[in-house]
């Protein structure tokens, strides 16, 4: 299965039902009054974290989803029935990003663990029917509501592996042969740079009581931080491990060794500074082989904690898992880089703006507004009518008073364009 670790979806919760206007039919009442009822609320989209899944690669087949509409009101003061909220599955450790129509990206969530749930988009409520708006002077109103048009956004989905040690290094150095020995994992081993093209995951086992995660990050070369090699898509995946193992490679030279160290830890400085700051655990590999072995003696004075190991006769292999444990249940849980903001400036729900486009129109936008023309059914005299009343106690009346409204002027909101009177 290919792994992927972003992807973009469109996302629309279920619009509310209608409610309707109907009036009481019973035998012995023949003056009765209204009776429509209102409409079901839409249904909401929800994301919800599961272990199942290990990839977005789904998303790559749908990208469109959508809530439930609900039903309209029926008679005898009944409800309409409310649409189905839809639950979508994604794997743990998906950070959610949420874009609303007119608004910059947003952080909405970590689902970083099984059942963790967020609403993305919200369904639209039911529209009242026309029972809500008899008064003593009105008693037989003749309209009712239309449902709420619902959320729509667009939700970008980023994948952050869940792992307790990242396997770090350059191409070729012995991280996969390592993660193969180390747990049950089979990710693609051969003699050249980029074997690993995707992070591969190993449970690995310490003690019958013991065991942590183990990512083995692809081969990171200069410029991974910028896109070079496909880097800025996996270093995201060691920003949630609590320690790293670099691995470097031991039939090199101590001069390239240094310098592949060097370049590793510059990469992961350039993506994000706290990274150089885990618990790392640097360690030489290929111990087999006679050269590596000098490069430890060589190495040790520059690096007390050095180890070696050798994924070929298991050499240094359980010490490393002993240390690694140790680091694990040390180190601090890792802060993500992307939080929600601090704070988060409300506009008032009954804000509105008011502009003149070049053919004279007054176009009012706002959400109140927007959602209370969408929800009004203008063939009504009797709901225009309450469109009007709220308008003006809104304060859209004297702001188009104010900015020179005359009688026959065109008004629009959204879609709904009428003439002021």
């Amino acid at each position: 299965m290919k792994f992927i670790d972003e992807v973009t979806i469109a996302v629309a919760a279920g619009t509310g039902g209608d409610g309707i206007v109907a009036w009481r039919r019973e035998k012995y009442v023949p003056k009765g009054g209204p009776a429509g009822g209102d409409g079901g609320a839409g249904g909401s989209v929800y994301l919800e974290a599961t272990p199942e899944l290990s990839t977005l690669i789904e998303f790559r087949f749908k990208r469109q989803f959508q809530g439930e509409t609900g039903k309209a009101g029926g008679l005898s003061n009944k409800s309409g029935r409310s649409g189905a909220d839809l639950i979508v599955p994604v794997p743990v450790g998906t950070l959610v990003f949420r874009t609303m129509e007119g608004q910059s990206e947003a952080f909405l969530a970590d689902l970083d663990a099984p059942g963790a749930r967020v609403l993305v988009a919200k369904g639209g409520r039911g529209g009242l029917g026309n029972q809500h708006f008899a008064t003593a002077k009105r008693q037989a109103p003749q309209f009712a509501e239309k449902g709420e048009p619902a959320e729509k956004c667009t939700v970008r989905l980023e994948l952050r592996l869940l792992a307790d040690a990242g396997i770090v290094g350059v191409p070729n150095a012995g991280k996969s042969t390592l993660l193969s020995v180390i747990s049950a994992a089979r990710p693609k081993i051969a003699d050249y740079p980029f074997t690993t093209i995707e992070p591969q995951l190993g449970v690995v086992r310490v003690s019958d009581e013991e065991s942590f995660v183990a990512v083995d990050v692809p081969g990171l070369i200069e410029g991974a931080h910028e896109g070079a090699g496909l880097g800025d898509q996996f270093l995201r995946h060691v920003e949630r491990t609590r320690a790293l193992v670099h691995v470097l490679d031991g039939a090199k030279s101590v001069d390239e060794i240094l310098y592949d160290k060097e370049i590793i830890e510059n990469e992961l400085r350039a993506w994000n500074p706290a990274l150089v700051e885990k618990p790392t655990l640097v360690v030489i590999s290929k111990l087999d082989l006679p050269d590596a072995r000098l490069r430890m003696e060589e190495l040790a004075s520059r690096f007390p904690d050095l180890r070696g190991i050798s994924a070929a006769t298991g050499a240094g292999i359980a010490d490393l898992l002993y240390a690694t444990a140790q680091t694990i249940r040390e180190a601090p849980l890792p802060a993500l880089a992307d939080q929600p903001p601090a704070h988060i400036e409300l506009v008032p729900k009954n804000a509105f703006e008011i502009e003149r486009d070049e053919e004279g129109t007054f176009v009012i936008t706002g959400a109140r507004v927007e959602r209370l023309a969408a929800m009004t059914n203008f063939e009504s005299d009797e709901g225009l009518a309450r469109f009007e009343r709220i308008l003006a106690k809104l304060g859209v009346e004297k702001r188009l008073r104010a900015m020179g409204a005359v009688d026959g002027d065109s008004v629009r909101i959204a879609d709904f364009e009428f003439t002021y009177s």
